[in-house]
Protein backbone atom coordinates (compact mmCIF):
# COMPACT_ATOMS: atom_id res chain seq x y z
CA UNK A 1 0.00 0.00 0.00
CA UNK A 2 1.52 3.29 -1.00
CA UNK A 3 -0.82 5.43 1.09
CA UNK A 4 -1.15 4.59 4.76
CA UNK A 5 -2.66 7.43 6.76
CA UNK A 6 -2.63 7.32 10.55
CA UNK A 7 -5.46 5.25 11.96
CA UNK A 8 -7.11 5.38 15.39
CA UNK A 9 -9.10 2.51 16.88
CA UNK A 10 -10.86 2.25 20.24
CA UNK A 11 -9.80 -0.35 22.78
CA UNK A 12 -13.29 -1.86 22.51
CA UNK A 13 -13.09 -2.22 18.72
CA UNK A 14 -9.50 -3.55 18.87
CA UNK A 15 -10.41 -6.24 21.42
CA UNK A 16 -13.50 -7.33 19.49
CA UNK A 17 -11.68 -7.38 16.15
CA UNK A 18 -8.78 -9.41 17.53
CA UNK A 19 -11.27 -11.94 18.94
CA UNK A 20 -13.06 -12.04 15.57
CA UNK A 21 -9.81 -12.63 13.67
CA UNK A 22 -8.79 -15.40 16.10
CA UNK A 23 -12.15 -17.11 15.60
CA UNK A 24 -11.79 -17.32 11.82
CA UNK A 25 -10.43 -20.48 10.22
CA UNK A 26 -7.06 -20.28 8.50
CA UNK A 27 -7.66 -18.73 5.10
CA UNK A 28 -11.03 -17.60 6.46
CA UNK A 29 -11.04 -14.55 4.24
CA UNK A 30 -8.49 -13.13 1.76
CA UNK A 31 -7.90 -9.81 3.56
CA UNK A 32 -7.14 -11.24 7.01
CA UNK A 33 -3.42 -10.36 6.90
CA UNK A 34 -4.20 -6.82 5.70
CA UNK A 35 -6.66 -6.24 8.55
CA UNK A 36 -4.20 -7.69 11.07
CA UNK A 37 -1.45 -5.34 9.86
CA UNK A 38 -3.83 -2.36 10.12
CA UNK A 39 -4.65 -3.29 13.71
CA UNK A 40 -0.95 -3.68 14.48
CA UNK A 41 -0.13 -0.15 13.27
CA UNK A 42 -3.20 1.54 14.77
CA UNK A 43 -3.12 4.01 17.62
CA UNK A 44 -5.39 2.38 20.22
CA UNK A 45 -7.27 4.78 22.51
CA UNK A 46 -10.13 4.60 25.00
CA UNK A 47 -13.56 4.99 23.36
CA UNK A 48 -14.08 8.38 25.07
CA UNK A 49 -10.84 9.62 23.46
CA UNK A 50 -11.76 8.76 19.85
CA UNK A 51 -11.78 11.92 17.70
CA UNK A 52 -15.28 12.68 16.33
CA UNK A 53 -14.11 12.46 12.69
CA UNK A 54 -12.72 8.87 12.86
CA UNK A 55 -14.46 5.81 11.40
CA UNK A 56 -15.14 3.33 14.21
CA UNK A 57 -17.16 0.14 14.22
CA UNK A 58 -20.87 0.91 13.77
CA UNK A 59 -20.07 4.32 12.26
CA UNK A 60 -21.97 5.44 9.18
CA UNK A 61 -19.56 6.86 6.64
CA UNK A 62 -19.88 8.53 3.26
CA UNK A 63 -16.93 7.56 1.08
CA UNK A 64 -15.87 7.49 -2.54
CA UNK A 65 -14.13 4.72 -4.48
CA UNK A 66 -11.92 6.75 -6.80
CA UNK A 67 -11.56 4.23 -9.63
CA UNK A 68 -15.31 4.31 -10.27
CA UNK A 69 -16.10 7.73 -8.74
CA UNK A 70 -18.97 5.96 -6.99
CA UNK A 71 -20.00 7.39 -3.64
CA UNK A 72 -21.48 5.24 -0.90
CA UNK A 73 -22.96 5.81 2.56
CA UNK A 74 -22.64 2.62 4.60
CA UNK A 75 -22.43 1.55 8.23
CA UNK A 76 -19.28 -0.40 9.13
CA UNK A 77 -20.36 -3.53 11.05
CA UNK A 78 -19.16 -6.86 12.36
CA UNK A 79 -20.13 -9.80 10.11
CA UNK A 80 -22.95 -10.89 12.46
CA UNK A 81 -24.63 -7.49 11.97
CA UNK A 82 -24.74 -7.63 8.18
CA UNK A 83 -28.21 -7.43 6.70
CA UNK A 84 -29.83 -7.40 3.29
CA UNK A 85 -30.71 -3.70 3.40
CA UNK A 86 -27.63 -2.65 1.44
CA UNK A 87 -26.77 -0.06 4.10
CA UNK A 88 -24.05 -2.05 5.89
CA UNK A 89 -20.54 -3.18 5.04
CA UNK A 90 -18.63 -5.85 6.94
CA UNK A 91 -15.25 -5.01 8.43
CA UNK A 92 -14.12 -8.22 6.72
CA UNK A 93 -14.92 -6.82 3.25
CA UNK A 94 -11.92 -5.18 1.55
CA UNK A 95 -13.46 -1.68 1.62
CA UNK A 96 -14.72 -2.26 5.17
CA UNK A 97 -11.21 -3.08 6.39
CA UNK A 98 -9.88 -0.03 4.56
CA UNK A 99 -12.40 2.32 6.24
CA UNK A 100 -11.66 1.33 9.83
CA UNK A 101 -9.76 3.97 11.80
CA UNK A 102 -9.54 6.53 9.01
CA UNK A 103 -10.43 10.17 9.51
CA UNK A 104 -12.63 12.41 7.40
CA UNK A 105 -10.59 13.54 4.38
CA UNK A 106 -8.19 10.56 4.47
CA UNK A 107 -7.46 8.38 1.45
CA UNK A 108 -6.05 4.88 1.42
CA UNK A 109 -5.15 2.31 -1.21
CA UNK A 110 -6.35 -1.18 -0.33
CA UNK A 111 -5.81 -4.55 -2.06
CA UNK A 112 -8.79 -5.97 -3.96
CA UNK A 113 -9.48 -9.69 -3.98
CA UNK A 114 -8.04 -11.06 -7.19
CA UNK A 115 -5.43 -8.28 -7.48
CA UNK A 116 -5.29 -4.57 -8.00
CA UNK A 117 -5.93 -1.71 -5.60
CA UNK A 118 -8.92 0.31 -4.48
CA UNK A 119 -8.40 3.96 -3.55
CA UNK A 120 -10.95 4.96 -0.95
CA UNK A 121 -11.54 8.56 0.19
CA UNK A 122 -13.49 9.37 3.37
CA UNK A 123 -15.93 12.18 2.62
CA UNK A 124 -17.88 12.39 5.90
CA UNK A 125 -18.68 10.43 9.05
CA UNK A 126 -22.43 10.99 9.33
CA UNK A 127 -22.78 8.97 12.54
CA UNK A 128 -20.20 7.75 15.04
CA UNK A 129 -21.26 5.91 18.23
CA UNK A 130 -18.55 7.54 20.34
CA UNK A 131 -19.52 11.02 19.16
CA UNK A 132 -23.11 10.18 20.14
CA UNK A 133 -21.94 9.17 23.63
CA UNK A 134 -22.37 5.41 23.07
CA UNK A 135 -19.09 4.02 24.41
CA UNK A 136 -20.20 0.42 25.08
CA UNK A 137 -22.13 -0.63 21.97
Amino acid sequence: MSTSPKIVISTLDADRLEALLESLPRGGFPGKADLESELARAEIVEPKDIPPTVVTMNSTVRFKVESSSEEFTLTLVYPKSMDASGTTISVLAPVGSALLGLSQGDQIEWPKPGGGLLRVCIEEITYQPERAGDFHR
